[in-house]
């Protein structure tokens, strides 16, 4: 899975601990996320859409491998 959390975060000019904060998780959590090491649970993701004022599957992507289900 792909996201644009890194992107979102640059265009609203806020740090890796502020939007953990923001959503109640630790800085590490924003920075695996980033780097595609860890996969939010459903009720992050939704906190993140709502944090960053759009969809989820705005932020996140089902890369090609994760397609084959």
């Amino acid at each position: 899975m792909t996201n644009n959390i890194k992107v979102l975060r640059a265009i609203k000019n806020i740090s890796q601990e502020e939007l953990a904060k923001k959503i109640q998780v630790s800085r590490q959590t924003i920075n695996a996320m980033e780097k595609g090491k860890y996969v939010p649970s459903t009720l992050l993701a939704l906190k993140l859409a709502q944090f960053f004022e759009t969809q989820v599957e705005d932020i996140f992507t089902l890369s090609e491998e994760d397609k084959n289900i």
